[in-house]
């Protein structure tokens, strides 16, 4: 079993015991959550693709943790005056277990 959602802004392909990364949600940790933005689902060969989404699909999951990312390092630099400035970023993420997908 297979399913394409949307979250975040991006597309995720997931099966059940899958563990995802995506973009923070405002959602307390041991919770479930649903995501009702099925793009396609693939079940015992059958493909139903939505047009955009999928009526009656949803994917179920649990939410394991909120945490974030490793430090990336951002240089700017700028040659002829020599004007250079670091930064830094860690971006959030919400990290979720499929649990199961549903199809009416």
């Amino acid at each position: 079993m297979l399913a394409v959602i949307k979250t975040g802004g991006k597309q995720y392909k997931v099966s059940p015991k899958d563990k995802i990364k995506v973009e923070k949600l405002d959602v307390e940790e041991g919770k479930e959550i649903v995501f009702d933005e099925v793009l396609l689902v693939e079940k015992s060969n059958k493909v139903e693709v939505g047009d955009p989404f999928v009526k009656g699909a949803k994917v179920t999951g649990k939410v394991l943790s909120q945490d974030k990312a490793k430090k990336i390092t951002i240089l700017k630099y700028k040659p002829k005056t020599r004007e250079r400035k670091k930064t830094g970023h860690r971006q959030s993420y919400t990290e979720v277990e499929i649990l199961s997908i549903d199809t009416e």
